[in-house]
Parts: C-alpha cells; structure tokens; sequence
C-alpha cells in the first residue's frame, strides 16, 4: 500500500467522522422537531427549545466539514454525487434554512408563534427525511459513465430511498425523545420516555427492514456480510446491535436520565458501521473508489495540516458548551 492510499484512506475516515459527528449531533435536535407536535403546551414547547438553545446551531459545523471535506479530498466523488442529489440536497438546505429561521424568530413574536412552530417542526422533518434519502439513493447506486453521472433527475427516489428517509427520521425521533428524557422533568420527561419505547420499537423495524433489502440491491453487499471468511468480521454487528438494545430496553424499563440517550447512539453508531461495511472501499457505491476520487496528492497533504488544528478546535469549544450547559432545563430558565 502506498503513501498516496494512507492519505485517501485518512481523509475517507475523517470525512465519515464529520458526517457522523453531524447526524448523532444535529440528529437530536431535529429530533426535537419531528417531535415538536406532539407537545402542544407552550411551556413545554419552550423547554424543548431552550434545551438545545445554547447548541444546536454549532452542531450543524459539521455538515460543512464533512461537505466541503469532501469537495476538496474527493473532488470526483463530489462532482458526480451532487448532480444525482440536486433536489434531496435542496429539500435538505431549506428545511435547515425554515427551522433556523423559526428557531430565533418564534421567542419575537405571540400572533405568529404557531406559524414559527410549524416552520421548526416541518423544516426539521424535511431536513430528516431529505438525508435519509439522499442516504438511500448512494446506496442504491449512481449512473456513472465515464466520470460523470449520467442518471435522470428523479433516480434518487425509489422505494429504498423512501425506506431510509422514514427510517432516519424515526432514528432521529428517537434520539429527541431521548434527549428530553435526560434534559427534562416531571410530566414533560414522562412523556419522552413514553414516546422513546413506540420509536425504539419502530427503529428497530427500520433498522431490520433497511438490513434486509441492502444486500439485495448488489450482490457487493451480498457478498460483503454473507461471505466467508467476510461473514466472521460482519457478525459481530448485529449481535452488538442486539446487546446495545437489550441494554437501551433495560433502562428505559428502570427509567435512568442518561443511559436511554447514549445507547441510542450507540445503536446509530453500529448501524454507520454497518453502512461502512457495506459501502468501503466506495465512495460512489459500485462505481468510484476512495482512490479513484482523491485530489492531488500533495493537496490532501496540506488539507491534513488543517483539520488536524480545526478538527480539535471544534471538538473542544463543542464540549466546553455541553459541560456549561449541562444538567436539566426548568421552564422558568432560558428564553420566554
């Protein structure tokens, strides 16, 4: 293996790392906004928000890290997967612009408030449902001919891309509810834990569902988990996946704060993993490889000089802002 193929791998791994980062961060606050619905009360209303008031916006660095990672180490990659996802990406950008917006100007206003709520709920539910599809077509497959997509403009919508979106919304439903049962109280925490045995019972289906019908999109994924000896580094997922559930239903049973919240991104955590079984060494599934897509070696070089002080950086001043606003939101504290 040569030094070029170490820094493709490294900037593979750093990019998978940003775009984890960003779901598991921003996931749970576009959790809270699926959810926003089912809690009609404005104080309780105003507690969700004022629980991921001091982060949520830091949260999305991510996004950009990972997408602008991408352009600069993968630039071939990034030139042939934005065209196939023009409009998921699109429907993505403006959910995250309506629930922003909503987010500062709904503590501005009483006559519109409701207005703002609905921008929150309904941008974070289409930012949601817009990765989760976007998620699907990649896996799915992209035209690729020559070094270009040569796909239609609506190949990224399929029953299987429709799958993931739901799948990543109910993912990031769950995360919400369990957010709430580790920021809150009294009847408002009840009702997360409530809420989180219907959606972890619902992930769970999703997560079977989309491990179903993956290996049957290519015989690659087929023959990445089912064959031997593939299927001895493979195993070990799922039945991680079992555990971490066993332990989530546990103590969601003996109703722990912190325990349903972390697991469940325990429970995302193994199933990135399993998509990067299935996906590696890919970057456009079955068509680019991680390699074929790098930039200029010296480029990725000097990229890696980078992320290696920003990349601390951000990890640093995100749990800094964690640690001080740690511990549970009371109604009277935060916005009005």
């Amino acid at each position: 293996m040569s030094f070029a193929v170490d820094i493709a791998t490294i900037w593979a791994f750093i990019i998978a790392f940003a775009v984890f980062v960003y779901v598991v961060m921003d996931g749970f606050d576009l959790g809270l906004g699926i959810l926003f619905p089912l809690f009609p009360q404005k104080a309780d209303r105003d507690v969700i928000m004022n629980s991921v008031a001091p982060v949520w916006d830091g949260n999305e660095t991510w996004l950009v890290l990972g997408g602008g990672g991408m352009m600069a180490a993968f630039p071939l990659a990034y030139a042939v997967l934005m065209p196939a996802l023009y409009t998921p990406m699109i429907a993505m950008l403006l959910g995250l612009v309506f629930r922003g917006v909503a987010f500062e100007f709904r503590w501005r206003t009483r006559t519109a408030r409701n207005k703002w709520d609905l921008a929150f709920s309904g941008g974070s539910l289409l930012a949601s449902l817009a990765q989760g599809i976007a998620l699907g077509a990649i896996l799915q497959g992209i035209h690729v001919e020559g070094r270009q997509y040569a796909g239609g403009w609506w190949d990224w919508l399929t029953p299987f891309s429709i799958l993931t979106g739901v799948s990543l919304v109910i993912g990031y439903a769950l995360l919400g509810a369990t957010w709430l049962v580790m920021k809150t109280e009294g009847i408002l925490r009840d009702r997360a834990y409530r809420l989180s045995w219907v959606l972890l019972t619902a992930m769970l289906g999703a997560i079977g569902a989309v491990s179903i019908a993956t290996p049957f999109l290519h015989v690659q994924y087929t023959h990445r988990w089912f064959a031997w000896p593939n299927i001895i580094l493979t195993a070990p997922v799922p039945i991680a996946v079992a555990a971490v559930t066993a332990m989530l239903l546990r103590a969601l049973a003996n109703k722990y704060d912190y325990q349903p919240f972390f697991l469940t991104l325990a429970l995302f955590a193994l199933s990135y993993a399993g998509l990067g079984i299935s996906m590696f060494p890919y970057i456009v599934p079955q068509s680019i490889t991680i390699w074929q897509a790098a930039s200029p070696e010296n480029s990725q070089i000097f990229m890696l000089f980078g992320v290696s002080v920003l990349i601390p950086l951000i990890l640093g001043y995100t749990a800094w802002a964690y640690w001080v606003f740690r511990g549970k939101v009371r109604p009277e504290s935060g916005y009005h």
